[in-house]
This record gives C-alpha cells, sequence and structure tokens, in this order.
C-alpha cells in the first residue's frame, strides 16, 4: 500500500490537494494511506519550499501548488 504525503501548514490549498487526493484514492478504489504533515522541520527535510507539496512513496511528485485528479491518478496508476 502506498503512503500519499500532504505537505502543508494547513492552508486551503493544502486541504483542497488532501482532498484531491482523497478524492482520487476512492475513485479508484485504493487502499492508500493520506498523511497529513504540518511539521515545518518534516517538510523541509523534503527539500519543499513551496506548499502545498505532494509526497507518494518518499518521491516528490509536486510543490506549490493544488495538483489536478488526473495528475494524481497518473501517479497511482
Amino acid at each position: 500500500m502506498a503512503t500519499i504525503k500532504i505537505l502543508g501548514t494547513g492552508c486551503a490549498k493544502c486541504e483542497k490537494a488532501a482532498g484531491v487526493a482523497a478524492d482520487v484514492v476512492k475513485k479508484l478504489s485504493l487502499g492508500h494511506e493520506i498523511v497529513k504533515v504540518t511539521d515545518v522541520a518534516e517538510i523541509m527535510a523534503y527539500g519543499v519550499m513551496m506548499t502545498p507539496a505532494v509526497v507518494i512513496d518518499e518521491v516528490v511528485k509536486s510543490t506549490g501548488r493544488v495538483p489536478s485528479n488526473s495528475e494524481f491518478e497518473g501517479w497511482l496508476s
């Protein structure tokens, strides 16, 4: 099972990114775990300077924007 991490301090865009991830996981009937990471030190450990950021299985996929549903689907397929 893959782990999807949404990195961000809780801003509206971070919440939207988490929502998009949840929608795609549900649509594709995947059992992926979605984790929100709000600790600034942990976010910085990924080398992320802009949030929201999406990390799938410890690989940074996106930073500084909310990915589209189709992007998430491509990453999880």
